[in-house]
Order: structure tokens, then C-alpha cells, then sequence
């Protein structure tokens, strides 16, 4: 038994489930602490903006966390200094702290009585302007604002794009007989509660364009696989036949989802249409199919099975037929996940009696380790491939961590209030 098999395995059957989206309590929000940095980090300069004070210092705090956090800049003490985009800065101050780039911005009424944000950032070595953006927002969007601010410089000095407007999703167990299923920014914050269950909740997975969760619960005594509007709160079931019914994963095109169903016997993969009807058998051996994620181009399904005698990762195209062995290095690889350029696999391999997030290069085949961990699970990429999260423990608490994929940057995920486990990344706001 392997990936989710442990899961269906050790998840205890418990009682009814509330569907119900609410502010999550300030002891749930994620804790984000930085544990490695880039080598070669970028040292940019964010001063306080200018305008109504209040508003300015939210979202200033957001802009320079986010950049922080990233592992990616290296952040200079702009000294107090309140500087509006208005304002032409004097660059060789700014050389002389050290800064390579620095954002200036104001907070402002706009024409309609909510507020205007503007920014200005600037390479301070060229003394030239590098972009800028003007946002409409209002008290409670403040920290969205700072999130797509910080985007824009995060695009404007990588070359990639930011994934600070994005969310994440996971599943906080509080206690024996509570799991709940946790939205929240992508820095741990505005934590939303969708789904409270006394049964577990398990495989949470975005549709491509954001608005739905796909997941397992087990509230009528089996596992059921479900998807959830988030803007609604209303869900449907769309995998509930004979036996199990779990591991959902969303084609790329949003149309269908493969599911792992043991209705035919054993474990095998189906693709279904959203809304349930359609099941066609894709994986025909006798043996544990599971874990299946479709490729960027929707044309093949990777999965975890043990047809060879042990857990490894393989591939199918989505219309059947033989499937092709990916993973050869160890006796233990599952859960798989392809990244947004169908360029590298994240998984989790057993070296050393310890499960561990690897990613391998799928054009050369070169592994690498990224992590020193003894118990990682499910992991999911950023939408800009730049990032892995995945579940961990720490001192027996579940946790989160998240890995930049050349292993350099790191960061861990935690929640004081309960274990927190089964991370899924959002893709980018539509």
C-alpha cells in the first residue's frame, strides 16, 4: 500500500460534515518562516509609501514580506523614507544603501471614494524606470493590492512571473474528530475555512481556472470524491460507485478528472466528466493504480503503481494503451506531480528509510534530492514552476515546507492551532 492507499488506510471513519465558507480564527493562519535564500539574491529597496498613512504601512508590509519571503531579494533598509511615485528619487542615495532596484508608491482617494494605489519601481544602477501600475482598491483589499504590487516587481527583476495573488489550499486536522479545509493567501494569511468535517478530508486539488476544489471526503462512511465552488460554497458529487473513490486530479482543459476507482476491482485510474457522468477505465493491469496527474498538454496521465513489484511512477496517454515505467532510481517512488512547463516531475522517493521530495529532470532523466526530511507527502508546484510545497512532520505535528526547485530556497508552514497536511497550490487568478 502506497500514497493515497496509506491515506484511505489510516483515516479513521467519524461522523457528519458542515459545508460552509467562514473566517478562519487568527491562531489558524499560517506561520511562514524562511530557512534558506537564493545564492545570488537581488538587493532591492521598497520605501514607505506616501499617501494616507495607514493604508500605506499594510500595504508597504505585504509588498516587502512577499519580496522576502520569495528567497529571491535580498532587502535593504529604506531608513523611514516615505517616497511617492510622483517623486523622482535620488539614486545615488539609494546606490549608497545598496539597492539595485527600489518601489516608491502613494495611497490615494480615487474619483469614486475608494482608494487608488500607485507604484513605481525603478533600476537605481541605469537611473531608469522599469514599470509601474495604478490599482483601484478599498480597505479590505489592501493586502491583495500589496500581492499584486509585489507580483509585478517579482516579474519585472526575474524575468518570471509572481505568485504572490495566489492561494493555497490544505486540510488542518484541529482535533480527533475536526478536519477542516483551509483557503488562504499564499503567505498563510485570510485563512477561509470551505469544508469542517468530523470525517478526513484528503486529495484537495484546484480546477485550472481557480473557482473549484475537487477533493475526497469520507462523511458517508467511504470515500467520495466531491467538487466544491468556492464562490458559491455548494458542492456535488462526482465519484461515488461501489468500493473507493479517491486520488482526483483536474485535466488541463477543466472538462474532466482522473479518479482512482476500485468498482471494476483493484485500484484503477478513470477519467469522468465534472459532473460525474462519462467513466472510462484508463489503466487495465492487475495491480495499485493511483496518484494519477495529467501532463501540461492533457495528452498523457502520469500515476504511482506497483505492477513491477514495487511503487513507481509511470505514464499512460489519455486514450489507454501500454503504459511507459518513468522512475527507475530506488524501490519506492509515488506522487508524482509534472510542473506547469511539463519540463520536471516532483515525487516522493524512499532513500535511506526516509520519504523525501525529489524532482527529476523528465528530459534527462537526472533526479535530485531536495530535501532532508524523513516523512514528505504530497507535493504540489507554484503555478510559476518555481516552487514545491508539500506536507512534512516536525516534532509529530504536521506541517507545511516549500522548496524552490534547484533546492536552495526554502520555507516551512505551520499552524499552532492542529496538524496541517495535504497542501494544493491555486494556478494563477483569472
Amino acid at each position: 500500500m502506497f500514497g493515497i492507499e496509506i491515506k484511505l488506510r489510516r483515516c479513521a471513519l467519524l461522523a457528519v460534515s458542515m459545508l460552509v465558507f467562514i473566517a478562519a480564527s487568527a491562531q489558524a493562519q499560517l506561520t511562514i518562516e524562511i530557512t534558506g535564500a537564493g545564492a545570488n539574491r537581488i538587493p532591492v529597496a521598497i520605501a514607505d509609501f506616501a499617501g494616507d498613512a495607514s493604508a500605506a504601512r499594510v500595504v508597504t508590509s505585504v509588498v516587502r514580506a512577499d519580496l522576502e519571503r520569495s528567497g529571491v531579494f535580498k532587502m535593504i533598509d529604506p531608513g523611514g523614507a516615505a517616497l511617492s511615485e510622483a517623486s523622482l528619487p535620488v539614486y545615488a542615495d539609494w546606490k549608497n544603501r545598496g539597492a539595485d532596484a527600489l518601489a516608491a508608491g502613494s495611497i490615494g482617494a480615487s474619483d469614486d471614494g475608494r482608494q487608488e494605489a500607485r507604484f513605481r519601481l525603478y533600476d537605481v544602477n541605469k537611473q531608469s524606470v522599469l514599470g509601474g501600475a495604478a490599482f483601484v482598491t478599498s480597505k479590505a483589499m489592501l493586502r491583495t493590492t500589496g500581492h499584486r504590487i509585489a507580483d509585478i516587481i517579482y516579474e519585472k527583476l526575474t524575468g518570471e512571473p509572481g505568485v504572490f495573488s495566489t492561494r493555497v489550499a490544505y486540510v488542518v486536522r484541529a482535533s480527533a474528530s475536526r478536519y477542516e479545509l483551509h483557503v488562504s493567501d499564499a503567505d498563510g494569511q485570510n485563512a477561509q475555512v470551505a469544508l469542517i468535517s468530523r470525517e478526513p478530508i484528503i486529495s484537495p486539488t484546484w480546477s485550472p481556472d481557480g473557482g473549484r476544489l475537487a477533493y475526497v471526503s469520507f462523511e458517508n462512511k467511504k470515500p467520495v470524491v466531491y467538487v466544491h465552488s468556492l464562490a458559491s460554497g455548494k458542492r456535488a458529487v462526482v465519484a461515488n460507485f461501489k468500493g473507493s473513490n479517491s486520488a482526483p486530479a483536474w485535466s488541463p482543459d477543466g472538462r474532466k478528472l482522473a479518479v482512482v476507482l476500485s468498482k471494476e476491482g483493484g485500484s484503477q485510474i478513470f477519467t469522468v466528466n465534472t459532473d460525474g457522468s462519462g467513466a472510462q477505465r484508463l489503466t487495465t493491469a492487475n495491480a495499485i493504480n493511483t496518484e494519477p496527474n495529467f501532463s501540461p498538454d492533457g495528452q498523457s496521465v502520469y500515476f504511482t503503481s506497483d505492477r513491477g513489484g514495487s511503487p513507481q511512477i509511470y505514464r499512460i496517454g489519455i486514450g489507454g494503451g501500454e503504459a511507459q515505467r518513468v522512475s527507475f532510481e530506488g524501490s519506492y517512488n509515488v506522487s508524482p506531480r509534472i510542473s506547469p512547463d511539463g519540463r520536471s516531475m516532483a515525487f516522493i522517493s524512499r532513500r535511506d528509510g526516509s520519504f523525501r521530495l525529489a524532482v527529476m529532470d523528465l528530459a534527462s532523466r537526472q533526479v535530485q534530492v531536495l530535501t532532508d526530511s524523513h516523512k514528505d507527502e504530497s507535493p504540489t508546484f507554484s503555478p510559476n514552476g518555481r516552487m514545491i510545497l508539500i506536507a512534512t512532520e516536525m516534532g509529530g505535528r504536521g506541517v507545511l515546507s516549500a522548496v524552490s526547485i534547484d533546492g536552495r530556497i526554502k520555507q516551512r508552514l505551520s499552524i499552532s492551532a492542529g496538524d496541517v497536511r495535504e497542501p494544493a497550490w491555486s494556478p494563477f487568478n483569472r
